[in-house]
């Protein structure tokens, strides 16, 4: 039993891992407004498995569950962070990057919240609990389309510069932005004579080498700052 509460804590990690390294090549090839919305669906039947694990008599379906919401979460980290950033105004992209920290927070803290015995948490209602991560997700799925594909996407990846206006005339109204597309076009000039590194190959970048310690040494000390334990 020990073993697989173990697992069944630890594999939602696992699967975060994975989604995590599959979403810059996702992202090229299908964009980040499709990307988001496949990665909701994956969710809602994630909290699905879950919700119908007790009525099922099944661990196994837990196990799934959390593994699929670890890659969901995973896709999720950086594709909503860029595509948030990306559709924002230039004077509002730091405040609209920041308010993704916040609500990871605040999603963290209501979860945990929600999981108390005098809530969620009881016998009878732990399921609805293990189901409750589709609403936020269902909730996207049904607004996300809705927006514009990003544009810097449109006009980076697929050349597409009259639906690269279009989505920032939608997101930012009618108006003169040929100063935001020009960025996009320095940008892009910039991407073609610089080399994308996989991650052992910016293991082994001298260059890199202390930025690369020091993001290591911070994210590790994230998990001994006792916030795990409250």
């Amino acid at each position: 039993l020990l073993f697989l509460w173990s697992i069944t804590v630890s594999i939602f990690g696992i699967g975060g891992l994975l989604g995590s390294s599959g979403s810059r090549y996702l992202t090229v090839k299908y964009g980040k407004k499709k990307c988001l919305l496949c990665n909701n669906l994956l969710m809602i039947v994630a909290a699905s498995i879950m919700g119908c694990s007790k009525i099922a008599r099944s661990f196994e379906m837990i196990l799934i569950g959390r593994f699929m919401c670890g890659v969901s979460a995973g896709l999720c980290v950086p594709l909503h962070h860029q595509y948030v950033g990306e559709i924002s105004p230039k004077k509002l992209r730091g405040f609209a990057n920041s308010t993704s920290s916040f609500f990871w927070s605040l999603g963290k803290a209501v979860g945990q919240i929600s999981g108390q015995r005098e809530l969620l948490g009881s016998q009878s209602l732990w399921p609805m609990l293990m189901a409750s991560c589709g609403l936020p997700a269902l909730v996207q799925l049904v607004t996300l389309p809705f927006f514009p594909e990003s544009p810097p996407y449109l006009l980076m990846h697929k050349g597409d510069q009259e639906g690269c206006r279009k989505a920032i005339r939608q997101l930012w109204g009618e108006g003169h932005h040929q100063a935001e597309i020009d960025d996009i076009m320095k940008e892009k000039a910039t991407m073609k004579n610089t080399k994308i590194l996989s991650v052992l190959e910016l293991m082994k970048e001298q260059a890199f080498r202390w930025q690369l310690y020091m993001i290591v040494i911070l994210t590790a000390t994230v998990q001994l700052c006792g916030i795990n334990a409250v």
